[in-house]
């Protein structure tokens, strides 16, 4: 099994201030247990809104979508962040935009790999894995 991952990184709205490709993957390779596939898009509040609306039956635009295509042998999916609701959250909670980013682009892929955070115990696990994956990338707890 191939452990390469490549990825590739869509900016559909403003890409002043955001993170590089760079960031995106040193990120992604930190999250993925072995290799794959990955897309992640940086969208409008309008394009996320309409995605969370059209697949998770919530209209409102999200920090971060995840779509998994598969898992094995190695993982295939795409990410979508909204920029404007990341920069909103990282404010609101003390965070730096690229930590919050970081977390997200964790997070989201852990969802890619099949964590949820459906039951105490199972959001209990994956809240420990995205720490310890940042803590390995220098980034705060994401949950202090």
């Amino acid at each position: 099994m191939s452990h390469r991952l490549n990825l590739c990184v869509q900016y559909a709205c403003e890409r002043a201030g955001l993170p590089a490709r760079a960031q995106f993957f040193a990120w992604a390779r930190a999250a993925c247990a072995g290799g794959g596939a990955l897309t992640i898009r940086l969208v409008t509040p309008e394009e996320s809104q309409r995605l969370n609306r059209d697949y998770r039956g919530k209209d409102c635009a999200t920090n971060v979508l995840s779509f998994a295509y598969a898992t094995e042998p190695s993982l295939c999916g795409d990410l979508v962040l909204c920029p404007a609701i990341v920069a909103l959250e990282a404010e609101a909670q003390g965070k730096t935009p690229e930590a919050h980013y970081a977390h997200l682009t964790v997070h989201g892929i852990l969802h890619l790999q099949g964590q949820d955070h459906g039951t105490a115990r199972a959001a209990a696990a994956m809240e420990r894995d995205e720490r310890d994956i940042l803590a390995i990338l220098g980034y705060p707890d994401p949950y202090l």
